[in-house]
């Protein structure tokens, strides 16, 4: 059971809220926060205010029921209303506690994205490759915006390396399941004798941290520049416009020279780097609180094998749910993503339910 002062907390609260937002004295900042704060309470306000009732209204009909004078049809009547009442009762349940769970800041956040080609040669650039145009119709699908920050190109016209920034709504919460190892079964345009290859990319999702996230201390970087490298334009290899920055303390370490000016590399570099920081702090803290970590969804394991992309029968499973979907093309084309990711939202409350 839910504590009764804590449902009586948010009945008060959403009808606090909803007085201040009607008198038209707030100043427009705290009149955006109150306003985001009553509609998140608005989805829970009528479950809220049923839960509330629940032993009142269990007491009355067990009354009823325990009345040795009340006729059957009137019994009948009062156990199917204490059926639907306790149906009601878990449904309301369920939906408050998901309300309650602690909060995850970060979900809210955008994100930046690393996919990189895995064990396999060629064959694994190709298919980072294919895994990066999958994320680029998502985000189209989605209406997310995709910023491309760093990319790495392969001899096969794959990619090696790409990190790129997405923007949005909520696109964290979204993503951080794609964190780990992406596997694919196919057969390479290079396999002259049909044999199926099996190569692998990696996913990492870190959450985009800004200034006031994390603080970082300019005497704790140490920067270089140096000669971009690779092939370029006219002016890529004659001016000192790379940079790599490292983070002494944790000895993190960012290069970027994808740009021509040194400060638009550096301002990537440290969007990169912030990000990097931000995501070790948070699972500096989770590991801390929970001993267990590594079994939850979404730990974002780079180790870990989450997907199986199996080309010859057009499957993609997911081994965290034991999801198999006969719809690869669908899911390469950004079509089906949300079949995967609301099972595995799903389950990771359940999990965080379980542990209240």
């Amino acid at each position: 059971m839910i504590p009764e002062k804590t449902i009586e907390e948010l009945i008060s609260r959403h009808s606090s809220l909803e007085k201040d937002l009607s008198s038209g004295q707030i100043d427009k900042k705290l009149f955006a926060e109150k306003s985001k704060e009553y509609s998140d309470l608005n989805e829970i306000i009528e479950n809220a205010k049923k839960y509330s009732l629940y032993e009142k209204n269990k007491i009355e009909l067990e009354k009823i029921l325990n009345d040795k004078n009340s006729d059957e049809e009137l019994i009948k009547m009062a156990q199917v209303e204490l059926s639907d009442l306790n149906s009601q009762f878990n449904k309301d349940e369920k939906k408050l506690k998901l309300f309650l769970l602690p909060k995850d800041e970060a979900d809210k956040k955008n994100a930046i994205i690393e996919i990189r080609a895995g064990t396999g040669g060629l064959e694994a650039s190709l298919f980072a490759g294919d895994l990066f145009k999958m994320y680029e119709k998502i985000c189209h699908k989605k209406k997310w915006s995709l910023e491309l920050i760093s990319i790495s190109r392969s001899d096969a016209g794959g990619l090696k390396e790409v990190i790129a920034s997405i923007k949005g709504n909520n696109i964290y919460s979204t993503l951080k399941y794609e964190s780990g190892v992406h596997r694919v079964q196919r057969v390479p345009d290079t396999e002259t004798q049909g044999r199926v290859h099996t190569s692998a990319a990696t996913v990492a999702v870190l959450p985009e941290a800004e200034e006031v996230d994390l603080k970082i201390n300019e005497t704790d970087l140490r920067i270089d520049v140096f000669r971009a490298g690779g092939p370029g334009g006219q002016s890529v290899n004659t001016t000192d416009s790379a940079v790599r920055i490292t983070h002494i303390p944790s000895g993190l370490s960012v290069s970027q020279q994808d740009e021509k000016s040194q400060h638009k590399n550096k301002a990537k570099g440290m969007k990169i780097l912030r990000a990097r920081l931000y995501e070790l702090e948070r699972t500096r803290i989770d590991e801390e609180r929970s001993a267990d970590r590594k079994s939850k969804i979404g730990t974002g394991d780079r180790s870990e094998r989450i997907r199986t992309y199996n080309f010859p029968q057009g499957r993609v499973t997911d081994h965290r749910i034991n999801l198999t979907l006969h719809k690869l093309e669908e899911f390469l084309e950004g079509q089906a993503f949300d079949e995967i990711i609301e099972p595995l939202s799903l389950k990771a409350q359940e999990e965080s339910l379980s542990k209240l």
